[in-house]
């Protein structure tokens, strides 16, 4: 993710949720809860098993993106990823009369150095749209793990900053009404 690491669970809400996540108007983060398990401390339907965002949602163009996905290492592989990107694109994609709002459009984002993402929208049903060579800069990225596109930055730049290649996939309506809906659906029944 661009944003991060953070130390701590206050670090975590004043600098993710309170400054991006709440300042933002198209930008709504929901907790991934896994309701096949008991209750937890942070949710009693459930165990917090991550987050996920729809950032940059823009009601004028009917689109948004999902992204800022956290996913705990022990839901990592499982059906938890699915199910939740699964819901997310019914709720988004599906028009009212369905129980969704009707978008046009969802885009995923992800580092050209993270492959497992692209993958993951894929399996999906996100389409390879292209790559923004040096989208980002990660100020510092060494001392934050952060991974970089690999290529050297120019001569001028601060030592420990990486560049960010971003790929960018999109599910469109027309997509998920040709049969992207039906095979997210197969997929999230599969579920084990």
């Amino acid at each position: 993710m661009p944003t991060g690491p953070y130390a701590t669970t206050e670090e975590f809400v004043s600098q993710f949720l309170e400054q991006t996540s709440r300042q933002n108007p198209g930008w709504f983060t929901f907790a991934v809860v896994d309701l096949t398990r008991p209750a937890s401390p942070e949710d009693e339907e459930g165990e917090l098993a991550g987050m996920m965002s729809f950032m940059d949602t823009s009601p004028v163009h009917l689109s948004t993106e999902i992204g800022c996905i956290v996913i705990f290492p022990e839901y990592q592989r499982t059906y938890v990823t699915t199910n939740a990107v699964g819901l997310m694109l019914r709720y988004a994609l599906d028009s009212p009369e369905q129980g969704g709002i009707g978008l046009r459009r969802v885009q995923w984002k992800t580092s050209s150095a993270n492959a497992a993402s692209a993958r993951t929208a894929e399996r999906l049903g996100f389409r390879h749209e292209g790559v923004l060579r040096w989208h980002m800069i990660f100020k510092g990225g060494d001392g934050k793990h952060k991974v970089g596109n690999g290529k050297a930055l120019p001569r001028d730049s601060p030592a420990g900053d990486y560049g960010r290649d971003t790929v960018i996939l999109g599910l469109c309506w027309d997509d998920w009404e040709g049969g992207a809906r039906e095979k997210v659906g197969g997929l999230m029944a599969r579920r084990g």
